[in-house]
């Protein structure tokens, strides 16, 4: 069990924290910063959330007052220095917290890791607070909540409902369990609007994603028998379609819908040195093994990783080891 009350009473003696989380930030990591933000107001401690990258549009409504900021060197550095300590969400990888995880480490900042993926590697943390049980990290913010006897007004619950609702793909992904519905009735009740979050990150594409959309639909690849579905979207597409990285998120997740695919896998190139992977599964084959063995990981059925190299060789790379893992899961099961 997480011992949440010694977080809490951590975070009492403290007087300026960094919230961050991974490089292309989602609704889970971006949520828990927002909720955390605001616990910390209430405690009257300083905060500023700061990521790496850009954050998509589509979280437009968490940016209330410009809490969020991109990290910049110049404005943020010497903030950084004096902070008593930073606290990560959904991070998953050090790494992934790029320019943010090096102001960390220069200013030698105690970082508390917040979690739910089974990261292989922690050391980078000062503590780490992982639950590979939770659907969402969104769902162990709660839990400080509410162990901690903190007051949980709408401010908190809109950062911990995004969370959970994009965590679990709209309660539809096989992660969502019944304490994610307590949690979403609660957030309701306290005058969370689920429709307009909903909208705001669901039906808000842009026309360069339409557009990458439209191309990825006439070049999808399908193997074993349909089960395998894989696509990519190299830069040349990028620049046709005017597009951002945040753009290409969501697409791995509509592939695994169409029927008869299990599984479905994006190569994102983003420059000509590097290539982003990313699976889906709908859980009929595990593939955190594979995004492993090629430097990633994340959760069974939704995991990636970012691969140095030539992208046709890192497609025939990825595709082999990902074809030789479904067939002998295929086995195994008979």
């Amino acid at each position: 069990m997480i011992n949440w009350k010694n977080l809490h009473k951590k975070l009492s003696d403290m007087n300026r924290i960094v919230l961050s989380t991974h490089e292309n930030p989602d609704g889970d990591g971006l949520g828990c910063a927002y909720a955390m933000h605001h616990i910390a107001k209430k405690m009257k401690i300083e905060s500023k959330i700061i990521t790496a990258t850009k954050f998509s549009k589509q979280y437009n409504f968490l940016n209330q007052h410009n809490c969020i900021e991109l990290y910049d060197h110049d404005i943020h550095y010497n903030w950084i220095k004096d902070a008593d300590a930073a606290f990560i969400f959904d991070v998953g990888d050090f790494v992934r917290l790029r320019d943010v995880g090096r102001a960390l480490t220069e200013n030698k900042i105690y970082t508390f890791n917040i979690d739910h993926h089974p990261s292989l590697e922690n050391s980078f943390f000062n503590e780490n607070y992982v639950d590979t049980a939770a659907a969402a990290t969104g769902e162990m913010i709660y839990e400080f909540i509410k162990k901690n006897e903190i007051n949980f007004t709408k401010d908190e619950a809109i950062g911990v409902y995004t969370a959970i609702m994009t965590d679990t793909g709209s309660f539809r992904h096989s992660n969502t369990n019944s304490n994610c519905h307590k949690i979403a009735m609660e957030c309701i009740e306290l005058g969370v609007n689920s429709s307009r979050i909903y909208q705001s990150i669901y039906e808000n594409r842009s026309i360069a994603q339409v557009s990458i959309l439209s191309e990825l639909s006439k070049n999808l690849n399908f193997e074993l028998d349909g089960e395998f579905a894989w696509f990519v979207i190299d830069q040349d597409l990028m620049i046709k379609a005017k597009a951002h990285s945040s753009d290409v998120d969501g697409f791995t997740d509509f592939v695994r819908t169409i029927e008869g695919v299990e599984v479905s896998l994006m190569f994102y190139q983003i420059d000509n040195e590097n290539c982003r992977i990313n699976f889906r599964s709908k859980g009929s084959y595990v593939l955190n093994g594979v995004a492993q063995k090629f430097g990633g990981g994340g959760h069974k059925f939704a995991c990636g990783a970012k691969i140095q190299g030539n992208i046709k060789e890192t497609i025939s790379m990825v595709t082999s080891e990902t074809k030789d893992s479904i067939l002998n899961q295929r086995q195994s099961n008979l």
